[in-house]
């Protein structure tokens, strides 16, 4: 019986210490128990670069549709970006053609009293883009969701490529790129879009579930 129990005791031991190496929060920044999982080394790195570069805009495609609740999932990166916009008297536009996405995240951007720095906008992406005249301090590109289907996975990989080129000419020295969800199968939705950035005067800070990039001449 005392080996059992000791048997369990270490058992559950075990569990709750990779319960917790599993874990990945951004506290202080964020409550510790929301998980960011793959996503919390880029978001750490642009959380530590919009502070230096003191950034003012931040644009989004592709908003937070489940809000905090989908932070392991899909990152939350609305409400994340949201918050430190809030903290540092800067303002976020997210943007998505979806009306249930932009609902879903409205509830939570009002639930988290981010009104007053965050703009959910219904929206085409590229249309979007195309019409926003202010500088971007800031850009975070994750719409057009990616799937195993190839025909679908190009059609995300063009569309990311083309909202960069919708918005390159409001980018400048320090503006601060991240693309999600691109360690996927045949590239991920950023494969076009951080391929044509290279070409230019980009580069990679950090390449991981997604990618950082900044100006080869970046600076703060």
């Amino acid at each position: 019986m005392y080996y059992l129990l000791s048997f369990l005791v270490f058992a559950i031991a075990l569990l709750l210490l990779i319960k917790f190496l599993k874990h990945r929060p951004l506290s202080p920044f964020m409550p510790y128990r929301y998980n960011f999982g793959k996503r919390r080394v880029t978001f750490l790195k642009v959380l530590e670069l919009l502070d230096k570069t003191k950034a003012k805009v931040i644009v989004e495609t592709g908003t937070s549709r489940s809000g905090l609740k989908g932070a392991k999932g899909d990152g939350a990166a609305t409400i994340v970006f949201g918050k430190w916009a809030k903290k540092n008297n800067a303002f976020m536009h997210s943007v998505d053609i979806s009306e249930e996405s932009v609902k879903g995240s409205q509830a939570e951007v009002d639930a988290q009293d981010l009104g007053d720095n965050i703009k959910v906008h219904l929206s085409d992406s590229l249309a979007f883009l195309k019409g926003f005249t202010e500088q971007v301090d800031f850009l975070y590109l994750d719409s057009y969701d990616y799937s195993e289907d190839l025909e679908v996975q190009v059609k995300s990989q063009e569309h990311h490529l083309a909202e960069f080129k919708a918005i390159e000419d409001q980018l400048h020295k320090n503006t601060i790129v991240l693309i999600d969800d691109c360690r996927l199968p045949n590239g991920g939705k950023g494969k076009m879009a951080i391929g044509y950035m290279l070409q230019k005067d980009w580069k990679i800070l950090i390449d991981a579930y997604q990618v950082l990039l900044v100006r080869k001449d970046f600076s703060f």
